[in-house]
């Protein structure tokens, strides 16, 4: 096991990289949205067929571009992991929160690669780097959990 103050300073080191990536992931499904929404061309600079994938009908839930779903889950993460920070007595539920919504993020962002690789046949490079940012964060979440449960057995949390 760690010491105490080595993972505290462990969980601060992976709660400023979670949020710097759920920052990306923010900024990634913010132009995918302003895209859809604008009904423009993707920059994607010859890779994949952003375009084929962002207008497909699977961009979408109820005329809400999926984007924007990853953004307010992405807005989410980075505000639940500076509250773990701020409000001590609500770390472990706000632990949870990240780690279910990054969960399901992750679930969901396997689910929709699929669609693009087997259905779609086309591949687009902001969804993938959204994949790959909230499967980061959903690993990320786990090892805070585990250091939050090894600092609550060592008397630490």
């Amino acid at each position: 096991m760690m010491g105490i103050g080595t993972g505290i300073r462990t969980g601060r080191r992976l709660s400023l990289i979670m949020i710097l990536l759920a920052a990306l992931g923010l900024v990634d499904s913010l132009y995918l949205t302003a895209i859809k929404l604008a009904n423009a061309t993707a920059a994607c600079a010859g890779i994949g067929n952003c375009d084929a994938v962002n207008s497909s009908r699977y961009s979408e839930i109820g005329g809400v571009p999926i984007a924007l779903f990853g953004a307010a889950a992405y807005a989410a993460v980075g505000a639940m992991v500076i509250l773990e920070g701020r409000v001590k007595e609500r770390r472990q539920a706000l632990h949870l929160g990240v780690f279910g919504l990054t969960l399901a993020g992750s679930l969901y962002s396997a689910y929709l690669t699929y669609v693009e690789v087997a259905v779609l046949r086309a591949i687009c490079p902001y969804c993938v780097v959204s994949a790959i940012l909230m499967t980061a964060l959903f690993g990320l979440s786990i090892l805070l959990l585990r250091e939050g449960d090894e600092n609550a057995v060592e008397g630490g949390d």
